[in-house]
């Protein structure tokens, strides 16, 4: 059906960040393609917890220091901005996305991590974030759960939760209404330029277009090594866990400061366990459960929640985690190849996705943001 069929624009990859570039596309009257090597939302996007990220993550904040952490502001705005898009964003797509917006609690075990948060929250507060520092006694009053070994918290009021399993189909849903061609198990084997604009040669066949946008994430590198530059992306193998279900307790986005963790619970009642623990690697290079991983997160949630020490963990799965070494997004022209475009945010694409589709669609259209981009360039990590 689609051999040989001209677009405006095709977009590769169908996570939440392609579907919502396609939807925004079509909205405005673009002729869209989205294609993707396997279903919609089967890699990152659709294998997250589903955290709404809206602070400075604390590790990467220990490692690189306040320096990293003013650049990576300017992709923060990003996030924040993206939340408040979130707000609306069932009733724009006729999907309930399952979003809450109760805060996130960055908890500290010691008096310096807990220094540590201070300057974070800081950070936050001079773009407009307002996250504020909890007391021991105020993360007790909030968070009655967390450990009263906790010495205190950020609390972070932007932050959330939603529906990892619906968010890129409904997207992709709403481009197809506005007219936008869904093309799955479409492996691209090459984007070929012309004078007039490209060939993307797919196992599906021949797609014509006048500009291609890359969402691709780990696919990335691989589709622009052809192209003169080679983007380099991490791409690496994470697991969530999720618990049986039982009586609600948890209303925040959990982080801890002194181990990875994320945690926090579903609107089934199940509890989330991540926090970018690894996964390893099979004999044929297929990402896979490590046990050792498993056991250490868990050791960590029970540090900080204890009352959850006789729930039972009934599936573990493993995700993707995709970055730049600066953690900050690419929203940019492709050096050199008139036409085409990339777009991806590291680690947080789920949260960023609104934003970002709107963004990379006015680029895509106009070859301009009215945002200023000039910090998410290709050129930076060449």
């Amino acid at each position: 059906m689609t051999r040989d069929k001209s677009f405006d624009v095709i977009v590769i990859g169908g996570g939440a960040i392609g579907a919502s570039s396609a939807y925004q596309l079509a909205k405005q009257g673009a002729n869209v393609a989205l294609l993707d090597e396997f279903d919609l939302n089967t890699q990152a996007s659709g294998r997250n917890a589903g955290s709404l990220h809206g602070q400075i993550q604390y590790e990467p904040f220990e490692e690189l220091g306040t320096d990293w952490a003013k650049q990576f502001l300017h992709g923060l705005s990003i996030l924040a901005d993206s939340l408040e898009m979130w707000k609306g964003l069932s009733s724009e797509l006729g999907v309930d996305l399952e979003v809450s917006s109760n805060g996130g609690l960055m908890i500290a075990e010691n008096e310096k991590n807990l220094r540590h948060l201070e300057e974070k929250v800081r950070l936050e507060n001079s773009i407009g974030i307002a996250s504020r520092m909890l007391s021991q006694s105020e993360l007790q009053e909030k968070a009655p759960y967390i450990s009263s070994k906790m010495v205190g918290a950020a609390y972070c009021p932007i932050e959330g939760k939603a529906n990892p399993l619906v968010v890129a189909p409904a997207f992709a849903d709403a481009a197809r209404r506005h007219g936008a061609i869904i093309s799955t198990k479409t492996q691209v084997l090459e984007i070929e330029k012309s004078a007039t604009g490209f060939t993307v040669a797919t196992s599906a066949g021949q797609f014509i277009g006048s500009k291609v946008l890359i969402t691709a994430n780990a696919g990335i590198p691989k589709l622009t090594a052809g192209l003169g530059r080679k983007i380099p992306i991490s791409d690496v193998p994470v697991q969530v866990s999720v618990t049986e279900q039982i009586e609600k307790f948890v209303h925040h986005l959990v982080y801890f400061t002194s181990e990875k963790l994320t945690f926090k619970q579903a609107n089934s009642g199940s509890l989330l366990i991540g926090g970018g623990w690894p996964a390893r690697y099979d004999e044929k290079n297929n990402p896979i459960l490590n046990p050792d991983s498993l056991r250490s997160n868990l050791r960590v949630a029970l540090k900080v929640v204890p009352r959850i020490a006789d729930v039972k963990v009934i599936r573990t799965w493993v995700g993707t985690g995709n970055g730049t070494e600066d953690h900050n997004p690419i929203i940019d022209k492709f050096p050199g190849v008139a036409g085409l475009f990339v777009g991806m945010y590291p680690y947080m694409g789920f949260t960023a996705s609104p934003l970002m589709g709107r963004l990379l669609a006015e680029l895509v259209l106009t070859g301009r943001c009215e945002r200023d981009i000039s910090h998410f360039t290709i050129e930076r990590l060449l």
